[in-house]
């Protein structure tokens, strides 16, 4: 007897193919097609999904759940878009290994903006031991890159210096043994210290490692490179090149103000393919980045680390200096919104912009970030208008495009792309616009990232894959999420099972956290 038996869908399999009908069988965590009917099949519960789209899960190939979801399990934002895996360890910035609690607990600290600061009961050191904290405690599946930030921390400190050649052995021990334990490859965010003090040979050596394990480098470009426009992708193409590994760029997109056209930022990802370098990229469908407020500090005062950056932060001597240097992210502070305050006497600023919130505390922009991290301790996010809509449809609907979320879970004001990433898609970007068709759409979020990540039993609807699947009305579904009202769930996905089990029923969360820690280069028992 079958446990779901799913019939009367349109089954679009994630191969990008066109749809067909068929019923699904789900037994334990596993699908069987049943292409000739179902009146001799008996289930335990049966759903009708008559025109409804059944789906592979989605994959998202950048999340900031590597905290939160372990205070909030349900992982409600995402698992009601249909997420069913996540990509987490992103930007450089992972939370294992740390050989030292005290290092681990500073690097929260100074990610807090970014990942959020819940209250875990979990301790860990290795990989393994993180991975483990997910094991079926979580809603989604969870595949980890290892930061290059972490490994940085461990051999060569919190200081701007070249890593010495032991110590770039010691990198290079670490990321195969927590490779070794399960996790996916290499990222780096290079606008992120103290991992953005590591140079381009550096990575390259450490991508090396990656490719002889069959991994990937997953990359947030060092966008202050150069002329700050196509080298720094330039040297994301180059370790791939060098390093043999292939290369993911994480949301790429054209940022404002830009010196140049989409054009040549897709050619130059087309040329490097067509030279044998093995390059992918994501996208999110929002004109609204997001990091942590830490983002706009020099790099130079974060050397040292946590402790010593909020010193600077707070001298008098150095604000001069910060005042000149302190830049938006962004055309100008009024499209940079701040969000995820803590205090309550700070309430008053969450969702406004940083021009606004500078103006009522009556002081230079710089002087009211400053003040507000150290207030805050550090934990502040922002949300900037600096993505070009006229070409995101470029991006996203390129042949070498995946679709990611980069969806932050903090504050009263996230980023809509936190809850509506994968709806929008379907909506506005399939059916409303057409910039994609469904069958294609749904093997960006599918299909594809699986190939990408090496997961063979997930992202296709096929016998024996592992049920992860997505039920919901192609004429319907909708992303109601923005920047002013952002936390709301999309509508008319009502169906999601994660590992053979309904996680969304009937559009309502069961309670259930079916998710696993999903390990390179193995299958997870049932």
């Amino acid at each position: 007897m079958l446990d779901v038996l799913i019939s009367n869908g349109l089954i679009i399999d994630g191969t990008g193919a066109p749809g067909y009908r068929a019923d699904i069988g789900v037994e334990s965590n596993t699908l069987v097609v049943l292409r000739n009917g179902t009146k001799s099949v008996q289930a335990r519960r049966t759903i009708d999904a008559s025109d409804q789209v059944v789906s592979p899960g989605f994959i998202d190939m950048h999340a900031h759940s590597g905290l939160m979801i372990l205070e909030h399990p349900a992982h409600d934002p995402k698992v009601r878009q249909g997420v069913t895996t996540e990509v987490i360890g992103v930007d450089g910035n992972s939370y294992a290994p740390f050989r030292r609690q005290r290092d681990l607990r500073d690097f929260l600290r100074l990610n807090a903006g970014l990942d959020g600061s819940p209250r875990l009961d979990q301790r860990w050191s290795t990989v393994d031991q993180y991975l483990k904290v997910f094991d079926r405690k979580v809603a989604v599946n969870i595949a980890y890159v290892i930061g290059n930030s972490a490994l940085r921390i461990n051999s060569v400190g919190w200081e701007n210096r070249a890593a010495t050649p032991a110590q770039l052995a010691d990198m290079i021990a670490m990321l195969r043994e927590g490779m070794e334990e399960g996790a996916f490859g290499l990222s780096t965010g290079l606008d992120y210290p103290p991992g953005s003090y590591a140079d381009t040979a550096e990575i390259v050596a450490l991508a090396e490692q990656v490719a002889t394990m069959n991994g990937i480098y997953h990359t947030h470009v060092r966008y202050g490179l150069g002329d700050r426009f196509l080298d720094p992708f330039r040297e994301a193409i180059e370790i791939g090149s060098k390093g043999g590994v292939p290369v993911h760029i994480t949301h790429l997109y054209q940022r404002m103000p830009t010196p140049g056209p989409a054009s040549r930022m897709l050619s130059l990802v087309e040329t490097a393919k067509s030279g044998g370098v093995d390059v992918t990229f994501d996208s999110y469908p929002y004109p609204l980045s997001s990091s942590r407020l830490l983002i706009v500090i020099p790099a130079w005062a974060h050397d040292g680390g946590p402790g010593q950056l909020m010193k600077i932060l707070a001298l008098p001597k150095m604000r001069n200096r910060l005042r000149a240097e302190v830049r938006p992210r962004g055309p100008s502070w009024q499209d940079m919104f701040l969000t995820n305050f803590r205090r309550r006497r700070n309430h008053r600023f969450e969702g406004r912009s940083v021009a606004e919130i500078a103006a009522l505390l009556r002081k230079h922009e710089a002087d009211a970030i400053c003040d507000l991290l150290l207030d805050e301790r550090l934990e502040l996010c922002y949300v900037s208008a600096n993505g070009n809509a006229i070409t995101l449809p470029k991006f996203l609907s390129h042949p070498l495009a995946m679709i990611s979320s980069d969806g932050i879970l903090l504050g009263s004001f996230p980023s809509p792309r936190t809850y509506g990433t994968f709806a929008i898609v379907l909506s506005e970007f399939v059916r409303s616009e057409g910039f994609l068709s469904l069958p294609e759409a749904i093997r960006k979020m599918t299909s594809y990232p699986a190939m990408r990540l090496g997961l063979a039993d997930r992202g296709v609807i096929r016998d024996r894959m592992r049920a992860d699947l997505v039920i919901f009305d192609p004429a319907k579904v909708d992303a109601p999420a923005t920047r002013q009202q952002p936390r709301q769930f999309p509508t008319a996905i009502d169906y999601v099972l994660i590992n053979g089990e309904l996680v969304i029923d009937r559009g309502n969360h069961t309670g259930k956290l079916p998710g696993r820690a999903l390990r390179r280069g193995r299958t997870p028992s049932s």
